[in-house]
C-alpha cells in the first residue's frame, strides 16, 4: 500500500488549490448577468473524498489522500433583476444574475488557504523528523 505522507499531504494540497481555483472563478464572475435565468453564471464547488482505493485486504496498488469527484454547479436559483434598459434584458425587462454568494465564497477561500497551509506545516514537520532519524544513526 502506497501510505507515505508526502503524497497524502499532496493529494490534500491539489485538492485544496483546485477548491481555491474554483472559489477565485466564482467571485470573478459574481457580478455577471444574462438575459436568461440559464445562460448566467451559476457557482460551482468541488466535491471530494477520501482516496482509499485497494487500501482493504491487499498489500499493494491503491493509495490513500484526497480525491476529486467533480465540480457541481449551484442548484440555487439566479437573483431576477427588473433592469429594463439593461440590452441583454428579456421582454419583461429582467436580467438574471449569478448566484454566487461572496460571503460563502470568501469563507471558502480563508478555509481552504488555511487547509493548504496546514498540509504545508505538515510536509516540514515531517521532513524535519525525517532528517532527525537519521541523525540519530550519527
Amino acid at each position: 500500500m502506497n501510505t507515505n505522507i508526502f503524497d497524502i499531504a499532496g493529494s490534500a494540497m491539489r485538492a485544496q488549490t483546485l477548491r481555491l481555483n474554483t472559489t477565485a472563478s466564482n467571485l470573478a464572475n459574481a457580478d455577471s448577468v444574462a438575459g436568461r435565468p440559464e445562460d448566467v453564471y451559476r457557482a460551482r464547488h468541488p466535491v471530494f473524498a477520501a482516496a482509499l482505493e485497494g487500501a482493504v485486504g491487499r498489500k499493494s496498488g491503491g493509495g490513500f489522500g484526497v480525491g476529486v469527484r467533480g465540480i457541481v454547479e449551484s442548484a440555487r436559483e439566479p437573483e431576477r433583476r427588473y433592469a429594463p434598459g439593461n440590452p441583454i434584458a428579456d421582454e419583461s425587462g429582467h436580467v438574471y444574475a449569478s448566484n454566487v454568494d461572496v460571503v460563502e465564497e470568501m469563507t471558502n477561500m480563508m478555509s481552504a488557504s488555511q487547509s493548504y497551509r496546514s498540509n504545508v506545516e505538515l510536509l516540514n514537520t515531517a521532513r524535519q523528523l525525517m532528517l532527525q532519524t537519521l541523525r540519530l544513526g550519527e
